[in-house]
């Protein structure tokens, strides 16, 4: 996975621990264990973690992104989300539909 430094760039000099947590820890460390949970599957369970959690923002379509760039097809984006919505609820999908649509469709 490419070096993430979303948090340096965009909170660097507000809150630089937070950054440092976020692109050190959160995606360096975390994200780098491949050999417990491949990238792929760490992205379906981010992707559904914020659906269900209502984060329905640029962080959503960032990790829906990311799950297509680890070879999350489009047909099974569309059924992780309809699986997830009878969980996290209809208007949730609904938003976040419209995010893997557009993700996709580039």
């Amino acid at each position: 996975m490419a070096k993430v430094t979303a948090g340096r760039d965009e909170l660097g000099l507000f809150a630089p621990k937070f950054a440092e947590l976020n692109d050190d820890v959160l995606f360096g460390e975390v994200w780098s264990r491949e050999a417990e949970l491949s990238a792929r599957d760490r992205s379906i369970v981010t992707v559904t973690a914020l659906m269900a959690s209502g984060v329905l923002d640029s962080s959503l379509k960032f990790h829906i992104q990311n799950a297509k760039n680890h070879s999350v097809s489009a047909g099974e984006m569309a059924e992780i989300l309809t699986h997830a919505a009878f969980y996290a609820g209809w208007p949730k999908a609904w938003a976040a539909f419209r995010m893997a649509k557009e993700v996709y469709e580039k």
